[in-house]
């Protein structure tokens, strides 16, 4: 099938590529014409493990193009998705929709016989409805029909997720879409995956509510580690503990500095302000944006705590910069709030991130960006990880002691051993461990 996805963002592109990975003849639009000539010369504007090969065995091939002329891939399409970034709206906190529309009015201008519209971005209940009535203006409704397929990818895994998914949600009462949607994931079909055919307001709130649970969950085990860290209990073995029970699962249960990333803070936010405008408040996702919020400031204090209650003149090495590890995605990141409140308080930082240092250097300022943990370590004050890269499970602890001034490291993600580092003797503070 001719396929053409709009926006190459996170979604557009991982979608496109593994798309056309299944055979189908993706084309990939932005209006962004340096990114699409950097695609074409195979650069990646995102990391992802395995995107750039996946991309550049399917350009070779000729079943994976991009262009920012949306015209003749709009008109060939049998289907065209709509991949386009939702942020939350400034001042209000609900999802900012104007690309999405933008992006149906060109598509109604532009499409040729019965095409399928495909809301592949995270939209609010009711917008595939308005997407619909867009398009409506200008099209006979028998020439196309608006479906809902939400994504339910992770960053740093997404091809993995694309092509072996827990389930795949479409959208739409219409029987020819129907019929599109089957033959877009055939090879799915064929591997038995759990395809979901909803009306399309139950496809949207899917997405959001199986978000807003995740992020629940998230923030009900750093609540738990706060008190665990009071009672002298250990939240690793608590959340062991609740997860083996099948009812619960384990998955998501790691405490640590709070969520971030382009899915839940703006999902969490925008689904309280869906249900507040609906009159059906959802208090307790309510009570999970403002927690998680207040926990990401809470870190900082917990440093300035383990470093003796004073970090003026001192020197900070932080590891890891991204919301988490296998992606330099800085969005809502922990560390864009730690960060600034350890400077103000008066520490220099030195950071390393394999990945996102170029990214965080546009939300960062006086950040002295590292070439490797040991560089960023050497001559600093205290040690603290935030992002939970490979790399930093098996530091060389010898080295990092001769390189600190101090024996301080602070772990917000738990991935050493307390009885270990402090049998080296470290000063070793980590969360919701006794």
């Amino acid at each position: 099938m001719r396929v053409t996805m709009i926006g190459t963002g996170y979604v557009g592109l991982v979608s496109g590529a593994c798309f056309a990975d299944f055979g189908h003849v993706v084309t990939c639009v932005d209006k962004d014409a340096s990114k699409i000539e950097k695609l074409k010369a195979g650069e990646i504007p995102i990391y992802e493990p395995g995107l750039e090969d996946l991309v550049e065995t399917n350009v070779k091939q000729e079943r994976l193009f991009f262009t920012t002329d949306p015209e003749e891939a709009i008109k060939s399409a049998d289907a065209v998705f709509i991949a386009v970034g939702t942020p939350s709206r400034r001042g209000d906190g609900h999802a900012d929709l104007s690309y999405v529309y933008g992006a149906a009015e060109e598509i109604a201008d532009l499409m040729e016989g019965y095409t399928v519209v495909v809301t592949k971005s995270t939209v609010p209940v009711g917008t595939g409805d308005e997407v619909e009535a867009i398009i409506a203006k200008k099209r006979a409704r028998d020439d196309f029909a608006v479906v809902s397929n939400p994504e339910f990818l992770r960053e740093g895994a997404a091809i993995k997720d694309f092509k072996i998914p827990d389930r795949v949600v479409v959208g739409t009462e219409d029987q020819r879409a129907m019929e599109v949607m089957r033959e877009l994931y055939r090879p799915l079909f064929l591997n038995e995956t759990p395809i979901l055919f909803t009306n399309r307001r139950t496809s949207e709130l899917i997405k959001y509510a199986a978000n807003a649970f995740l992020a629940v969950k998230i923030t009900f085990i750093n609540e738990i580690a706060d008190l665990c860290e009071k009672v002298g209990a250990n939240v690793q073995e608590v959340s062991r503990g609740i997860g083996l029970d099948n009812r619960i699962g384990k998955k998501f249960l790691n405490a640590g500095p709070g969520y971030g990333g382009s899915c839940f803070p703006k999902d969490t936010l925008a689904l309280t302000k869906t249900a507040n405008d609906h009159d059906s408040p959802i208090r307790i996702v309510d009570t999970v944006v403002e927690v998680n919020a207040a926990r990401k400031k809470a870190m900082a204090d917990k440093i300035i705590a383990a470093m003796g209650g004073d970090v003026s003149g001192k020197q900070i090495a932080v590891l890891g910069l991204a919301f988490k590890q296998n992606t330099d995605d800085m969005r809502d990141a922990p560390s864009l709030d730690i960060l600034p409140a350890l400077q103000k308080a008066g520490a220099t930082i030195r950071a390393y991130d394999p990945a996102s240092m170029e990214e965080a250097a546009k939300h960062l300022s006086d950040i002295q960006f590292c070439d490797g943990p040991y560089h960023a370590i050497e001559g600093a004050d205290a040690m603290v990880i935030i992002t939970e890269w490979d790399q930093f499970r098996a530091l060389d602890m010898k080295r990092v002691q001769d390189l600190l001034k101090t024996n301080t490291v602070i772990d917000l993600r738990n991935i050493y051993s307390k009885p270990d580092m402090e049998k080296r003797g470290f000063n070793y503070v980590s969360i919701g461990r006794p």
